[in-house]
């Protein structure tokens, strides 16, 4: 075990390979600290017997030529792991309807789609293109959001360019607030549609989802963008970034757990528990820490500044999920739904579903496996009577199939597998607080400028993560980790460029 190092990086997620791994290839001595037996956070795995299922995230996005996956992986001198674009993106099911909104891959198609299951939103649809081809310009030339010192405001104003000059009148607004301007406030259908979308990628429904971010969003499963299936699991997005720390002279430590930082005079020692409950100390030159940041009081008891701490304390809770994760014979599925989709469900909420592919790795020939999630709120699931909790797992079971059974065609009797998560497991897989499953939400309170820098007001210690801009999704907290990165090393006079 090494006691030094010029950078610790605190979980081993998708956002701390990427900061890890992006750090080592700069020759600094790296060591990333993972609390689990295996890499990946939310978006990691498990098996159940001949069953491998993706335990938080589904898909990915940022494969395509200049997101940040193929950037970073280019700029690695490494493959990216395979993966096929998912056509459609998404499907969606109002309640009481029987034939699915689908997000088609060509745009074309998915204007197509759109004006005959939405007339009159077009204007609508074109002001949030118009948006999303400005924030996506200004994002590629990789801005700090939010600025905290001139270097980082110098990054701010070398991104910023016309379009997105004036979309910054609507920083400030929400999706709501778009369709009221552009006329369609009074299409109950479509906020419905637009409820169940922005609420899986922002948390926030449309009425508190940020209008920038959400007409971004509202494009993603579009080439040239785009979202995507990994072969094997979500795991191997993980073990390529692992491949790109070793490569770099990194180190990645499974089961040790850091439960304290606190400033010394040469930067930062961590303390924590390691395999066997063996304490650890680790002394580290500086701190990356992708933990939700609700953990940083704890983690720095009096070290923690008394603002910073009542601004995190004054953040509203993420949502936690509930998540079935069963295996049932592929010829019971729909083919006309593609490997995602959600369905509007009263109890206990929406329902996002997806499916594996044949071959993919998942489940044996002729088996899928079928993941199932609800957000619901994290707390009230803890510190319940366990006959109590148990009784609330088992309803929640019973309805999330019954869901199921109206969107797919399966009953209970069908499933060759079949287990239910709640936030007190998803809390124990990931070390998350309450088990929530995503960051601070994108109400425009707290996006860009507004949300939490990834440079905080200790020196040497970093955030990045889901909390961080860009938000949510593994492209989303790879560019904060990226972000994190250029900070730290321009503190020290280096520049960082991904190739």
């Amino acid at each position: 075990m090494l006691s030094r190092c010029d950078v610790a990086v605190v979980g081993g997620g998708i956002a701390g390979l990427t900061a890890a791994a992006l750090l080592a290839a700069e020759g600094l001595e790296v060591v990333l600290l993972e609390a689990h037996s295996q890499s990946g956070g939310c978006a990691g795995t498990f098996r159940r017997g001949p069953y491998t299922f993706d335990a938080g995230a589904t898909q990915v996005a940022g494969f395509e030529p200049g997101g940040i996956h193929q950037r970073l992986f280019h700029h690695f001198g490494l493959p990216l792991p395979a993966a096929t674009p998912l056509d459609p993106g998404c499907s969606v099911q109002l309640a009481g309807e029987t034939q699915p909104i689908r997000l088609w891959r060509d745009p074309q198609r998915w204007r197509q789609e759109r004006q005959q299951q939405f007339p009159g939103s077009e204007r609508f649809w074109q002001l949030c293109a118009l948006l999303h081809r400005g924030n996506w310009a200004f994002a590629g030339r990789d801005p700090v959001l939010p600025p905290r010192n001139l270097w980082d405001l110098r990054q701010l104003l070398a991104a910023v360019g016309p379009a997105s000059l004036a979309s910054g009148v609507l920083v400030g607004a929400t999706i709501a607030d778009l369709l009221q301007l552009c006329g369609c406030g009074g299409d109950q259908r479509l906020r419905r549609f637009l409820d169940l979308q922005l609420k899986l990628y922002s948390q926030e429904p449309a009425d508190r989802t940020a209008a920038l971010y959400g007409a971004t969003v509202l494009a993603m499963a579009q080439e040239p963008l785009g979202l995507w299936h990994l072969h094997g699991s979500m795991q191997e997005l993980s073990r390529a970034l692992e491949q790109a720390l070793q490569q770099g002279g990194g180190r990645l430590l499974l089961r040790h757990r850091v439960e304290a930082l606190r400033p010394s005079a040469a930067g930062w020692q961590l303390e924590g528990v390691g395999p066997g409950r063996q304490p650890f100390r680790l002394h580290a030159a500086q701190v990356v820490n992708t933990l939700p940041p609700q953990l940083l009081p704890p983690l720095l008891g009096e070290a923690m500044p008394a603002a910073y701490q009542r601004r995190i304390e004054a953040f509203p809770d993420p949502s936690g999920a509930l998540v079935l994760y069963g295996a049932v014979p592929r010829q019971l599925l729909p083919d006309q739904l593609g490997l995602h989709a959600q369905l509007e469900w009263e109890q206990p909420g929406s329902l996002f579903v997806s499916v594996s592919a044949e071959g993919d790795g998942r489940a044996p020939q002729g088996q899928a496996t079928l993941i199932a999630s609800v957000f619901t709120p994290a707390r009230p699931w803890f510190n319940l009577p366990e006959p109590v909790y148990q009784q609330r797992k088992q309803e929640a079971l019973r309805q999330i199939q019954a869901g199921l059974e109206v969107l797919l065609g399966v009953s209970p009797a069908h499933y060759l597998h079949a287990e239910l998560a709640t936030p007190r497991g998803f809390a124990g897989w990931t070390g998350r607080p309450f088990g929530f499953v995503g960051g601070l939400g994108q109400h425009p309170s707290r996006f860009g400028p507004f949300g939490l820098a990834s440079r905080t007001p200790l020196p040497g210690l970093w955030l990045c993560g889901d909390a961080i801009y860009p938000g949510e999704g593994t492209a989303g907290v790879s560019l904060s980790a990226f972000t994190a990165c250029r900070q730290l090393l321009a503190a020290g006079g280096r520049q960082l460029q991904l190739r």
